[in-house]
């Protein structure tokens, strides 16, 4: 791998690690300067690399840096110098990071659940999540959650600082809070996950990364017996269901391609299973949840028989969903298997209710449900839609929808 790739891949993998274990050892109030030092680590590896070549072990370059900044960060700190090192036997002890894969996943796991302490807002621990266990950028923070740089900039420092105040320590809670939080943690890689599959931030229709990266962490609630519940395998399966298609939902061009372009052939089967053994994982206990019942659609979307059971199922379970967690998004989607259950006319009512009118999707969906009854109609959203849209790609396969829209007339 050259070092092109080499350093992105490093920080997606590395710098989580980095910045759980400095944080362990320094403690949460020290959550800042331990990102810092992370950001650091890599940003000397791109400046060394380029002129020197890549080291023989880069991972253990990057620990060996890593340490010596955070050496020059207690030297310089005073008031950390004198509140924490007569504590330790030397500074080495400080810094022995232990990268044994047990002590990663547990790491990760106590880390997580510390961000998202009932201390803070809901939203400010999914952002600083996906900041320190997922190396997000801010602006990919930012389209996450809809919202501008300022703002997360502002949201995740008011969170650091909360932390800094209460100062709790980084292990896992006990088993009464674990439940609490555990949705907390959730939400996160339910976004993480969300951010790659309908990727805006970058000029690509889908990240798979990401989506691979929010599977591993979930992976890791399932391997932990204290947070392995119906949720989490839930939310497992809905990933699972939509990773299956991911072959299928780009051209060779990398465009995105709707539901019904796909091509069938290309759904990894191999996925489906397994997000069919989760799902029946899911099914114990009492509580249905947004991830059930979204995995649930999700699972009916990967059956390739066309038929009418198939969308009036999906459409019972949109039903449910809107009632138990009301979306925009969630409702604009509903209307396309309304569509597929009832007709296309009652489909285009319901649509139109939404008035969705800065979303791309909604004037996609109408350009698809006008197509059959009025061309004009059809043309004029799919215009709105281009109108609105944020990336090349997307520009591209509206334009082609117009031009076969066009054609047609």
């Amino acid at each position: 791998m050259n070092q092109d790739k080499l350093i992105p891949h490093l920080f997606r993998t590395e710098f989580r690690n980095l910045a759980s274990a400095l944080t362990q050892h320094f403690g949460i109030a020290h959550l800042q300067a331990a990102e810092d030092i992370a950001s650091e680590t890599f940003l000397a590896a791109l400046e060394s690399w380029s002129y020197k070549g890549l080291p023989e072990n880069p991972k253990a370059w990057l620990y060996r840096v890593a340490k010596n900044k955070a050496v020059n960060y207690q030297m310089r700190n005073q008031v950390f110098t004198q509140k924490i090192t007569p504590q330790l036997k030397s500074s080495s002890e400080l810094f022995e990071i232990d990268l044994s894969e047990k002590q990663i996943h547990d790491s990760q796991l106590q880390m997580l659940f510390a961000l998202c302490h009932p201390a803070i807002p809901p939203e400010a621990q999914v952002g600083l999540s996906l900041r320190m266990l997922c190396g997000f950028g801010i602006e990919e923070i930012a389209t996450a959650f809809l919202t501008n740089k300022e703002t997360i900039y502002k949201r995740l420092y008011r969170a650091k600082e909360k932390l800094r105040e209460i100062n709790l320590p980084i292990e896992m809670p006990p088993g009464a809070e674990i439940d609490e939080r555990l949705q907390n943690v959730l939400l996160t890689l339910y976004l993480l996950f969300n951010e790659g599959y309908y990727s805006e931030s970058n000029e690509v229709v889908l990240r798979e990364e990401f989506c691979l990266e929010a599977m591993r962490l979930t992976y890791l609630l399932i391997e932990n017996s204290s947070t392995n519940q119906p949720t989490v395998n839930a939310l497992m399966a809905l990933m699972c269901f939509h990773a299956s298609r991911f072959a299928a939902r780009k051209n060779a061009s990398g465009e995105l391609l709707l539901y019904d372009e796909q091509d069938e052939s290309l759904w990894n089967q191999e996925l489906i299973a397994r997000g069919a053994y989760y799902f029946r994982q899911a099914a114990s206990g009492n509580k249905l949840s947004r991830y059930h019942l979204e995995a649930g659609i999700a699972y009916w979307h990967t059956q390739k028989k066309d038929t009418h059971q198939k969308w009036e199922n999906i459409l019972q379970l949109y039903n449910q969903l809107l009632q138990l967690n009301y979306s925009p998004v969630a409702a604009l989607n509903r209307t396309f298997a309304l569509a597929k259950a009832n007709s296309y006319a009652e489909a285009i009512k319901e649509a139109e209710k939404l008035q969705l009118t800065d979303n791309l999707y909604y004037f996609l969906l109408l350009g698809e449900l006008y197509s059959k009854s009025n061309k004009q109609q059809s043309e004029a959203n799919y215009k709105r839609a281009l109108a609105l849209a944020k990336t090349p790609s997307q520009q591209i396969a509206l334009k082609k929808k117009l031009d076969a829209l066009i054609n047609a007339l």
